[in-house]
């Protein structure tokens, strides 16, 4: 073992995991639990069912953060001093455990750094990724469909669920637009990075002459907001229309005006769902996606102020092409925004997309 590597080494991993306890605030922590803590107490708690589930999340979500602090400080310390007695034994078998430790620590403070990233208002709550098929018919919807997929693998390798909102089925195959929530500790603050247009080029499978085609299809992500009181919807500024549902759905469709759709006149903004069988649960879904737009169209805004203060050129654009999947006459997966790349295009439709959802996070964090 070189043992002045591994201390090398051991020193930058202890400087990234100082950065990002330092990041993470503790102090700040500690405060925000104590509050909710004592809110927790209070005798009329449940009273409000929704809030008092998301104060319970809030919760352990900051308990997870500080419980993680601790492990890896204690990681750290462990490391030094089993490569301290390393050194000083000159026993090939305890080197070979420090090095193995060392391994396992640096690929933690890597997942810690990325924690310590999730510092936004939202981060920490659920995701809603909506999917709609650009132009091109039947070859738009059938990549818009394959990029839902490529969602829902993601999720599953990252243990989150996922639960169906809405689906408009595509003519003849595909999807024409799909809502999904993905539930999970950080899942906006992850996915968040995903927001924006996705680019196809393959040989078509619906094309006889198998031409080469590109398709687009644009990916929609906001949190799910359970409770926000900076945001009031005033009913004179939205218009409900309720229709026929054009989906699966049993006895009732194509029967019964169970979709809605909600519009905002003031923005424009539009929601739409049809999932359900009832016109009550499909409204208020509806009116929880339009809150989670605004919420995400003012979180952009923010952002794109601050890009303007600073004098940075907008090079990660929200809503621009953010990333091609070619599979002709090469294969290759490229993030435009930073360069990230795979060819192993397979790999990443079946969810492998956290290297360039890391990629975004670290790019726009510095």
């Amino acid at each position: 073992m070189d043992f002045y590597s591994e201390n090398q080494r051991l020193q930058e991993i202890t400087s990234s995991v100082k950065t990002s306890t330092e990041a993470i605030g503790i102090a700040k922590l500690t405060q925000e639990l104590a509050e909710m803590k004592e809110k927790q107490n209070d005798e009329d708690f449940w009273k409000d069912v929704d809030i008092a589930r998301e104060v319970s999340r809030k919760i352990a979500v900051i308990e997870k953060k500080l419980e993680t602090v601790n492990s890896i400080t204690k990681s750290v310390k462990d490391a030094q001093e089993l490569l301290e007695l390393a050194e000083e034994s000159n026993d090939a078998e305890i080197a070979e455990e420090a090095a193995a430790y060392l391994d396992n620590l640096e690929s933690d403070a890597k997942a810690f750094f990325l924690e310590a990233l999730m510092k936004g208002k939202y981060d920490s709550n659920n995701a809603i990724l909506t999917i709609h098929a650009g132009a091109g018919g039947t070859e738009a919807q059938d990549w818009a469909e394959m990029l839902y997929r490529m969602y829902t693998r993601y999720a599953e390798r990252e243990r989150y669920t996922v639960q169906l909102l809405d689906y408009q089925a595509g003519d003849e195959a595909g999807i024409k637009s799909v809502t999904i929530q993905i539930n999970g500790n950080n899942a906006y603050g992850y996915l968040k990075a995903e927001k924006g247009v996705h680019r196809l080029v393959r040989i078509s499978p619906f094309d006889a002459n198998k031409r080469r085609h590109t398709s687009f299809a644009s990916l929609e992500v906001m949190p799910e907001i359970i409770n926000d009181n900076e945001i009031k919807i005033n009913p004179d500024e939205i218009k409900i229309e309720t229709c026929r549902s054009s989906g699966a759905g049993g006895q009732n469709v194509n029967k019964v005006e169970s979709a809605v759709r909600i519009t905002h006149i003031p923005t424009g903004l539009i929601t739409w769902c049809q999932n359900d069988r009832s016109q009550l649960q499909n409204k208020e879904v509806a009116m929880k996606m339009l809150i989670s737009k605004l919420i995400e169209r003012r979180e952009r805004e923010q952002m794109e102020e601050e890009l303007k203060i600073k004098g940075e050129l907008k090079k990660i654009e929200w809503g621009s092409q953010i990333r091609s999947y070619v599979f002709c006459p090469y294969t290759l997966v490229k993030d435009h925004r930073t360069g990230c790349e795979n060819t192993n295009v397979n790999a990443v439709m079946d969810g492998d997309i956290e290297m360039f959802i890391n990629e975004y996070l670290i790019a726009t964090a510095n």
